[in-house]
């Protein structure tokens, strides 16, 4: 076997420097957007919610990417499949920032996960294999570090870029960042190419696995508007999922090499760890979409506003992530995730008490006290998740839970912003069924407005756009209340792992 020596001195800094900009950037890609998504759908003629599929699309490829990226790198090579990754991922960059119309912006988003999926885990491994045994655990801190700051820089970053630039700066910023990351990888890394293996790939299983999560996502995406099951494209869509599912989970029971390891759910630790992360990464993720869209459409806030309020929920990981790391190892993993959950549910809940009088602290506060949950979520259930395998099942488990997490994420996105739409519905038919011509908050109202000028029409014309606006709010609060219970519930579920968690895996997950 090929043995490749750790760098030293400057060539360990410049390597180190590229793969950890490589993770930079794609963790900061799916946290720059969120802010952008109402300008970016007024710009290119779209609802708020088509433009989220701005998002979804990038994650449903990056999910599929990443379950393939351990057979591709292995077929072509580390530092290869790097390489191409990263220069696919500027190509498509810039190709999504000049979309002309929200569906080239979302063909280029769907290249643009494919490309994007190999890189975490493959810069990853790299700068491990960069470093002698014993600063091993200094090049994951150094790698975990630009995954930590990811989640502040990039609200702050597509907001600013929103609100000064054009929408498409915040893909053309990956530009410069992936040149340079590419120039590096080529002149530090491409004398310690792996070696390569021929692997067969599981081609039926990777058509099923396509289908099956494009129709259900596409089903989430197009829900709403369609009127859900009222729809013959949406139950069609529905039937391809489910015949799809069912097809594949027969397929891969007896497949040598499949592409979703299912026998991994016979491992009590793997089941628990990868359902609370997906579960929770759900409503993580999607509430991290509706701030921001509560933000701009019911209060006014420039992008840039709204970013430096998602912002603080990245400053307490920076600080407590190390801490956890290195003394993880003398407390029960459990705990951290207890903890984790319930500063979730206090979060999540302290936001139920929002109404359009919010101030901007209150709206900053949550986020920088979720920062604590944040720091016990990732790592410790990646770590629950990892613990009791053989070493050559690592690998496998690592993609299996971070596609279940991506896949999560995703459906959270979609969730959240059907629910919020329609919550908003029967929000505004019961408010408005209380004010009627004839209710004396309504005459009151009617008549100051009046009084200052305006015309009947024009009078309730902005008493509608009060009503439209309490009832997004009562929405998001009714979606924080229901978040706030199923993190709570989610405790239950992590005890159910089987301890010790001796083993520290490789890959401590992203908060992103």
């Amino acid at each position: 076997m090929k043995t490749i020596p750790p760098l030293q001195g400057a060539a360990r800094v410049w390597a180190t420097t590229a793969l950890a900009l490589a993770t930079f950037m794609q963790v900061l890609d799916t946290t720059i957007t969120n802010v952008a998504i109402p300008t970016i759908s007024g710009d290119l003629g779209a609802s708020v919610t088509e433009g989220t599929w701005v998002i979804t699309s990038f994650g449903v490829a990056n999910a599929i990417s990443v379950l393939l990226s351990g057979w591709v790198a292995r077929r072509f090579g580390e530092v290869r499949v790097f390489m191409v990754a990263t220069l696919g991922f500027v190509l498509t960059s810039f190709l999504s920032g000049m979309a002309p119309s929200l569906g080239l912006l979302i063909l280029f988003r769907v290249l643009q996960g494919l490309l994007a999926g190999p890189l975490i885990p493959l810069s990853q491994s790299l700068l491990l294999a960069s470093y002698p045994p014993e600063k091993k655990t200094l090049a994951l801190a150094l790698w975990a570090m630009t995954v930590i700051l990811a989640p502040i820089v990039g609200p702050i970053l597509g907001g600013w870029i929103t609100d000064n630039w054009v929408w498409g700066g915040i893909f053309f910023i990956n530009v410069p960042v992936g040149l340079f990351v590419a120039a590096v990888a080529l002149w530090q890394l491409r004398g310690r190419e792996t070696e390569t293996q021929t692997q067969p790939v599981d081609k039926v299983g990777l058509v099923l696995l396509v289908i099956t999560i494009s129709a259900f996502q596409i089903m989430l995406d197009l829900g709403n508007q369609d009127e859900w099951f009222s729809s013959t494209r949406i139950i069609t869509l529905a039937i391809i999922a489910a015949v799809g599912l069912l097809f594949l989970l027969l397929w891969e029971r007896d497949e040598a090499y499949p592409v979703l390891d299912l026998a991994l759910f016979r491992q009590r630790n793997f089941t628990v760890g990868a359902l609370s992360l997906s579960l929770g990464y759900l409503m993580y993720f999607g509430s991290i979409l509706l701030l921001p869209l509560l933000m701009q459409e019911n209060l006014g806030y420039t992008a840039t506003q709204a970013g430096l309020a998602l912002a603080p929920v990245g400053l307490l990981p920076v600080i407590l992530s190390p801490l956890i790391g290195r003394f993880s190892n003398r407390i029960d993993l459990r705990l951290l995730v207890t903890l984790a959950f319930a500063v979730f549910a206090a979060c999540y809940y302290w936001r139920t008490f929002y109404t359009p009088a919010i101030s901007f602290g209150w709206l900053a506060w949550p986020q920088l006290v979720q920062g604590i949950g944040v720091a016990c979520f990732f790592m410790p259930l990646t770590a629950i998740t990892l613990s009791g395998l053989p070493p050559e099942r690592i690998a496998s488990a690592a993609s299996m839970s971070n596609f279940m997490r991506t896949m999560s994420g995703t459906i959270g996105v979609s969730l959240v912003t059907a629910l919020w739409d329609n919550m908003e519905k029967v929000h505004h038919v019961n408010l408005v069924q209380q004010i009627n011509p004839y209710h004396p908050v309504a005459q009151n109202s009617l008549a100051a407005l009046q009084a200052q000028g305006f015309s009947t029409a024009q009078a309730l014309g902005l008493i509608n756009q009060q009503i439209t606006q309490r009832s997004y709010f009562m929405s998001a609060t009714d979606i924080f209340y229901l978040f706030a219970v199923l993190f709570l519930l989610l405790i239950g579920l992590v005890w159910l792992a089987r301890g010790p968690f001796s083993e520290k895996p490789a890959d401590a997950g992203e908060p992103g």
